[in-house]
Parts: structure tokens; sequence; C-alpha cells
């Protein structure tokens, strides 16, 4: 088996939406930097995906750039113009080309492109860590005017994700079952 990271949408575009809030900042980077970390010591493959779209998100502005703690992707981005990262962007092309079988899927937001990407990399017959604490999001309010916080936001994904999609784990979970079935 082998494994590729997939980090979705770690740029300076939210930082530029009206909902954008740092709250639950610290602690996504901390979990987004461990994971990367994980990856690059064992030597595992970490994709960063960049939107591209309009408004905040128009590469024109010069904000489809990552986030300044992110570290550097080692030439491995792909742009995408819709949810799932899989999609028009060259990844899935990348992933079969390098006999990737397995997805970790990490970034901004959790509801939004990252599930969508969980969700299509399971179609697609990837095997998928869901890395949850590794993603981002913020509240939000449905039309009948009650607001979702994040974290809640968070555990519904968690929800409709394990067992069908997804495995749903943290940073050292998912480092620790692909250790384990890597040296099977």
């Amino acid at each position: 088996m082998k494994s590729a990271l997939i980090v979705i949408d770690v740029q300076k575009s939210f930082m530029h939406r009206p909902f954008w809030t740092e709250d639950d900042l610290p602690a996504f980077k901390e979990k987004q930097l461990a994971l990367i970390a994980g990856y690059q010591a064992r030597g595992w493959p970490v994709v960063q995906i960049f939107h591209h779209s309009a408004g905040a998100f128009d590469p024109a502005n010069g904000l489809c750039v990552a986030l300044d703690w992110m570290p550097d992707p080692s030439g491995l981005v792909f742009n995408k113009h819709v949810h799932n990262a899989l999609t028009e962007s060259g990844l899935l092309e990348w992933l079969k080309t390098n006999d990737i079988d397995h997805v970790s899927i990490s970034g901004i937001r959790t509801e939004q492109c990252c599930e969508t990407t969980a969700r299509v990399a399971s179609d697609l017959g990837y095997a998928v860590d869901f890395v949850s604490e590794a993603t981002l999001t913020w509240p939000m309010t449905h039309a009948d005017g009650v607001t979702v916080t994040a974290a809640q936001i968070k555990h519904r994904t968690e929800l409709v994700l394990a067992g069908r999609f997804a495995r749903v784990s943290t940073v050292a979970e998912c480092l620790a079952a692909l250790d384990e079935q890597y040296a099977a």
C-alpha cells in the first residue's frame, strides 16, 4: 500500500471571507503541521490543493497561496475548480501514476471540500483516512436561523463518513495505522 496526504485549501483566500475567525486556528495548525511532519518523516508524499474560482479564490488576486505557516509542498501542488480535489485537477492521474491506493484527507473546510474529496476518493476505490482534527471549519447559520457550531459540523461529518467512506482518525491514529499496514 502507498499513501499520500492531501492537504486541501489551506490558503489565504479564506482570510478574506466574512466568516473567517481564528478561534479554532491554533488547534488546527498544530494538528495539520503534525500530520504533514509525520508523512514527511516517513518519506510519504504530501500534496497541496488550492481552490480557484471567483472573488477571494481568484488566482489573479494573489490569495490562492498557502497560509504563511504551511511548509513547502515540494512541488506537489494541484489546483481545483470544484469541491473535490480529484476532478479535473490532475491529482487523480498523479495518484494513479504513483500507485497510491490510500489517501489521508486534511485541510479547509471540513464539511465542504474535505468531506467531498473523501467521498469521491472512496467511490473511486481509495482507502481513506479522514483526519478530522486536521480539518478546519466555521459556524454556519441555517435558513431557519439556527446556528450550527464548527464542532457540531465536524461531529456530523465524522458521523456520515465513518465506516462508509473513510476511517475517521486523529493524527496519531492515522499515522499508527499506516505504520502497521506498511510494516505488515
